[in-house]
């Protein structure tokens, strides 16, 4: 069974919103922190903004006030809404679970911000 499943890419044009959502289906042990990273062609994955298990989150400078991440520990969710999009958020992003006995990721979602 899949692991992690994300949805929500797409095109937008600048300024333009959307919300990437991921959940976990095949993750039976306890999560605890969740959170999207993003990659570009030729570049190492970073880190956008993670949640924990408890409700502290860490989001990075260049999404804040923008970018928004939500988790609902009921069904082992996170969500990223994505307000005021820019060219630069262009990307593939990825769902990252983490666990006691592991780190699980998603296939990845792109989303194409154009000016």
């Amino acid at each position: 069974q899949v692991q992690l499943v994300e949805s929500g890419g797409g095109r937008v044009q600048t300024g333009g919103s959307l919300t990437l959502y991921c959940a976990a289906p095949g993750i039976t042990r306890k999560i605890g922190t969740m959170g999207w990273y993003r990659q570009v062609l030729g570049k190492e994955r970073e880190k956008v903004a993670t949640v924990s298990r408890d409700g502290r989150e860490d989001i990075v400078d260049s999404v804040k006030g923008r970018f928004t991440i939500s988790r609902d520990n009921t069904n082992d969710s996170v969500s990223l809404q994505m307000n005021d999009l820019k060219p630069e958020d262009t990307g593939t992003y990825y769902c990252k679970a983490q666990t006691f006995y592991g780190v699980y990721w998603g296939q990845g979602t792109e989303v194409s911000v154009s000016s």
